[in-house]
This record gives C-alpha cells, sequence and structure tokens, in this order.
C-alpha cells in the first residue's frame, strides 16, 4: 500500500517557540510528538500535520519550500498579517515588486512564508494553507504524484503541481532555474505506511521512481531517509500511528 503524507517537518532552533507561532497563525491545535518534538494539527482536512524537531544546524540560505496562506478578503489579509508579526514574525524583502499583492514574512526561526491576496483563483478551496511552494524541476512534482498518488493538477512551462484527491493543499515545484541546495533542508516531508503495508517492497517502489537511499548513518530502526529526485531529504516512517 502506498505511503502517506503524515506531516510536513520543520528543524528549528526552538521547536515549542516555533510551533506556539504556527499554531497561532494557522489556529491548529498543538501537540506532543513522539520524538522530543511538537506538532500542531489541523483544524480543518489538511491532511496532514506540521512537526517542529529540535536542530542546532545552522541557516545556510534561504529554504526551498514555503507555506502559501490564503485571504477571504483582503480585511482577512491584514488580520493574518497583522497576527503573524504580533507573534514574532517579521517583514521580509526576497526582492519583490511594490504592485505585488502578496505579503512576504518570515517566522521567528527565519523560515519565509507568503499570506497571498484574496481571490487567488489556483489557491481556491485548498484551506487556510494554499500551497507549499517548493523550488524544483519538473521531474520532481512528477516523482512525488507517482510517489503520494496525488494527481497532477497543473503542468505549464516546467511548472507542476499537485494535490490530494481529497482536496487541501496544493504542492507546487516552480521549475528550472532551481538554486543549487546548499546544506539539509529544514524544511522537509515525512512519510507514513499503513500498519498492514510491506515497508520494503514501499522503499523499493519509492527507489524505482527516482528516489535514493541515503548512507549518511541517518534511518536506522523504524525511520528511513531519502532522497528525492532534487535531492531534498525525506522520511519514510515504517510504522506510525495516525
Amino acid at each position: 500500500m502506498t505511503s502517506r503524507l503524515f506531516a510536513i517537518c520543520f528543524n528549528a532552533t526552538r521547536p515549542s517557540d516555533l510551533a506556539r507561532f504556527w499554531s497561532g497563525v494557522l489556529g491548529w491545535q498543538s501537540a506532543d510528538g513522539p520524538d522530543d518534538d511538537v506538532a500542531i494539527l489541523p483544524s480543518e482536512g489538511a491532511g496532514f500535520r506540521i512537526r517542529f524537531l529540535p536542530s542546532q544546524e545552522p541557516r545556510t540560505g534561504r529554504n526551498r519550500a514555503h507555506f502559501d496562506l490564503t485571504s477571504s478578503s483582503p480585511e482577512d489579509q491584514l488580520r493574518t498579517v497583522a497576527r503573524a508579526l504580533e507573534l514574532g514574525g517579521e517583514h521580509l524583502d526576497v526582492g519583490q515588486l511594490p504592485e505585488e499583492e502578496h505579503v512576504v514574512l518570515a517566522d521567528p526561526d527565519g523560515n519565509e512564508f507568503c499570506v497571498i491576496e484574496a481571490g487567488n483563483k489556483f489557491l481556491a478551496d485548498t484551506g487556510v494553507i494554499g500551497a507549499l511552494a517548493c523550488d524544483g524541476t519538473r521531474e520532481v512534482g512528477y516523482f512525488w504524484s507517482e510517489a503520494l498518488r496525488w494527481p497532477l493538477v497543473w503542468d505549464q512551462d516546467q511548472e507542476t503541481a499537485i494535490q490530494s484527491p481529497d482536496g487541501g493543499t496544493k504542492i507546487t515545484w516552480g521549475g528550472p532555474p532551481v538554486a543549487p541546495k546548499t546544506g539539509k533542508n529544514r524544511l522537509f516531508f515525512e512519510l507514513a505506511l499503513p500498519a498492514d503495508a510491506d515497508p520494503e517492497a514501499e522503499l523499493a517502489r519509492l527507489v524505482s521512481l527516482g528516489a535514493t537511499r541515503t548512507s549518511t548513518g541517518e534511518g536506522h530502526g523504524d525511520r528511513v531517509l531519502l532522497l528525492d529526485p532534487d535531492g531534498n531529504e525525506f522520511v519514510v516512517q515504517r510504522q506510525r500511528q495516525a
């Protein structure tokens, strides 16, 4: 059986503080995790949780992925931005033009995210997290579509996007040029297998699609670390309770 997207994980210098920030911004509930981490759980059908894991690795450039948050109205966008700033976020200049209507912010750990203007048709009916927007090739979009068995909902000009058959957050890849990877990603996917699945068969399937098993010494026991075709880390949990 196919593994599912269990969590989007942040490597964080202060997991509890970052969880409080994102819980306040998104309105999701906090929960203790199994690995000295903190998680927040969706109040809507997002299909995944967000986990914050302790890490002291230094930041090495801009993240390869960020959240795009939706707005139901111009006033709602202003409220989201104000709430994020009150909770410890800050404005971020990434070269956006004055006429662009989205607002770029950073969370207290420096992770970028955008608050998208109301009326964005691509993010309609996706939920508060409209998209996880990633730097990546067309090939990696195809890989994740097959890996998660989520259909492609956009495939044009080297840009791709996938979405669960149940709806919710989209995952997008912007196509070339893709900036070189400068270190371990701060954001990564955690996949979970159903209890009755054959772990080795699923790992073999992911490798056949283009994943690579690492030789870094990580991934012992029930936690297996792999790389997708663009070199992004992701984890497969052999046994994970929902």
